[in-house]
């Protein structure tokens, strides 16, 4: 392909992985099938299921003529190539035009077909269906649905692509194109995983995420996982009848204070260690007094003369859970994204360091 053809092609497949996978800038923009098809759409507040049938159908009809677009592109980005002149197009561009035109055609007759007799086809119907009374339908559990998630109660955490909602009855997870429904009498849930981040894009903090599973004991409900971070899991677990088992021994850091502890202790292991004179000994910690001291303030971030960071020159006194608590109690806890290129003073003589200052000892 000539120049601009590639350059089209990039910027194509950039255009098309926003559009799928909205980052935020482009949420704000409203380019977004939800904020396209709003009028359609209608309000998520006032019919929560109704809304995400549509949603989902609009979405998957959406998505299916982006191969379309890239060929309609290419017939002005590429015109040497007699696009728009189908029977001069390679065999190549043919079959391409083909599946384009076929992938919007096949989903268009799916979306009518899922729309026939009041929504009964689609497959969130079918899926509510399951956890109907024997004298009822799909539609008495779409009511309890939007009924619950109008109240201000409920639990709703993550981006719109792969939200998680939990209500008094039902916890629901929201994806591209479909929605995952278990009723909360029937449910068992597991931490499977942890990831941790040292640094979130939103806050500029360390970030743990939680994977928890779903599963029901109603054998027509498939299991679904959840991904939250860890500072949501205590409400989480508020609003949940079912306790949440730990299978995997995960560490859930609750709160931003043991995620900094977390983060402080691998960038001090990384730090130029200390050794210990010999005819020096180890005395307790005395911070906690469960262990000995085992970190030395030693200025290693600048040239002795240089910088805000000073000289300390205590004998190991403190432990190094105990230093990263004294060095987040000090953090201006409106800005936690300062808080690992911050000064704190020693908590015996007051001379100042950072985290580059923490050695441990050998």
């Amino acid at each position: 392909m000539e120049s601009p053809a590639v350059t089209f092609t990039l910027a194509y497949v950039v255009f098309a992985v926003c559009f799928v996978f909205p980052p935020d800038e482009v949420r704000s923009a409203g380019l977004t099938v939800q904020s396209l098809l709003a009028g359609w759409l209608g309000s998520e507040d006032a019919a929560f299921v109704q809304y995400h049938l549509r949603r989902s159908t609009g979405t998957l009809l959406a998505h299916s003529l982006l191969p379309l677009g890239y060929y309609l592109g290419m017939c002005f980005a590429a015109p040497e190539k007699h696009l728009c002149f189908f029977y001069l197009a390679s065999e190549g561009w043919k079959t391409f035009f083909f599946f384009a035109v076929l992938l919007p055609a096949v989903t268009s007759a799916l979306a009518y077909y899922w729309s026939r007799k009041g929504w009964n086809n689609h497959p969130l119907a079918r899926t509510l269906a399951v956890h109907a009374l024997p004298q009822s339908g799909w539609r008495a559990v779409a009511s309890s649905i939007n009924m619950e998630f109008r109240r201000i109660d409920k639990f709703a955490t993550g981006a719109p692509g792969a939200r998680v909602i939990v209500t008094d009855t039902w916890v629901i997870k929201v994806t591209t194109y479909c929605l995952h429904v278990a009723q909360q009498q029937d449910i068992h849930l597991t931490v499977t995983d942890s990831r941790q981040h040292e640094l979130s894009p939103d806050s500029n903090m360390p970030v743990q995420f939680l994977t928890i599973r779903v599963a029901s004991i109603n054998p027509y409900v498939k299991a679904f996982d959840i991904r939250l971070n860890s500072t949501e899991y205590g409400e989480l677990r508020e609003k949940l009848r079912a306790p949440i088992s730990n299978a995997a021994n995960v560490v859930i850091h609750q709160s931003l204070s043991d995620l900094f502890l977390e983060t402080f202790t691998s960038l001090v292991e990384i730090n130029q260690a200390y050794s210990l004179p010999s005819n020096q000994e180890l005395e307790p910690c005395i911070g906690c007094m469960q262990t000995n001291a085992n970190i030395k303030l030693i200025k290693n971030c600048q040239e002795p003369n240089e910088g805000e960071c000073q000289q300390c020159y205590c004998r190991p006194m403190w432990c190094l859970t105990c230093m990263g608590k004294w060095f987040a109690s000090r953090q201006d806890q409106q800005h936690p994204e300062t808080w690992l290129s911050s000064q704190v003073p020693c908590p015996t003589c007051r001379a100042k360091f950072c985290i580059l200052d923490v050695c441990m000892i050998r």
